[in-house]
């Protein structure tokens, strides 16, 4: 009967640098352009006024103006449309990078942002510590996601709460816990799946209910009647599914029907009796069944 109505707590994707969350944002973009050209050029519309050949709005690069023109286009390390770093267009220049990621430690000062956060991904790890003050939360991020863990302090403190829940998934556990008190409650989450159980007691009142459902989940058994008086019934349906079924005998009088029928199922039998006239039918049932697999109950 263990178990009964146990409350899974969601996995968050962890924080990369969220380079498919830029190419959607472009080819977004991309369609927008698309969308609006035809509306200010009609001769582009079919006769019955559905859209034509689709225009291709692909940023192509003068390549006689690239110092790659020679050197790697004949060796197919670069394509016009495809694969090029002389245009703004994340797609492309993570693609250049791919095929040359020699060339990307030379783009960590570049003007563009996206220019400068691709490059980390692809930069020795010992040149892209400089920008770990870099004015783009996006280049922070992938600055955080790359360096060396036991080099991720400053970024500790960084506004940017992405940047934050990166350090806070890979900084040593020695020093996780310097983050126990931040503002942001995805970062305190983090934290709370990583900090050792040991140290989960100062999360037990966390503000947040997802941070206090993740302490539920991880605490020892031994002291998980800790959270017994959680503000939220979820929190304490987790505490009656894995507490020790002598110590639930304080939670049979429970406000929450839910919580009282996980106590119900998980209550020491010789302790049923205290919910037995349970002023709900489902759980008056339950402990009848129960009470007859009891002998001499």
């Amino acid at each position: 009967m263990r178990n009964i109505l146990k409350k899974g707590i969601p996995d968050k994707n962890k924080i990369g640098l969220q380079l498919n969350c830029i190419q959607q944002v472009v080819r977004l973009q991309s369609i927008q352009c698309r969308t609006l050209f035809l509306l200010m050029n009609p001769e582009n519309m079919c006769a019955d006024n559905k859209p034509g050949p689709v225009l291709d709005l692909t940023p192509i690069a003068n390549c006689n103006k690239c110092q790659y023109n020679i050197a790697l286009k004949q060796n197919d390390l670069c394509k016009p449309g495809d694969a090029c770093v002389m245009v703004k267009s994340g797609r492309q220049i993570d693609r250049f990078f791919k095929r040359n990621p020699q060339l990307a430690v030379h783009y960590l000062n570049d003007e563009f942002w996206e220019m400068r956060a691709i490059a980390v991904r692809y930069s020795p790890q010992i040149e892209i510590k400089k920008l770990i003050n870099d004015p783009d939360e996006a280049v922070r991020r992938a600055v955080a996601y790359r360096l060396p863990v036991d080099q991720l302090d400053p970024l500790m403190d960084d506004e940017d709460r992405e940047v934050r829940i990166t350090v806070a998934d890979r900084i040593p556990l020695n020093k996780l816990e310097k983050l126990i008190d931040d503002d942001d409650y995805l970062v305190r989450a983090y934290v709370a799946r990583r900090l050792p159980v040991g140290r989960l007691f100062r999360l037990i009142m966390d503000p947040d209910n997802h941070v206090r459902k993740i302490v539920a989940e991880r605490l020892p058994e031994v002291s998980i009647m800790l959270m017994s008086s959680d503000s939220d019934p979820d929190i304490r349906r987790i505490v009656a599914d894995r507490a020790d079924p002598e110590a639930l005998i304080d939670m049979v009088y429970d406000k929450d029907w839910m919580v009282r029928l996980v106590v119900a199922a998980n209550i020491a039998p010789h302790h049923l009796h205290m919910l037995k006239n349970d002023q709900d039918e489902e759980i008056r049932t339950l402990v009848a069944e129960r009470l007859a697999e009891v002998p001499d109950s």
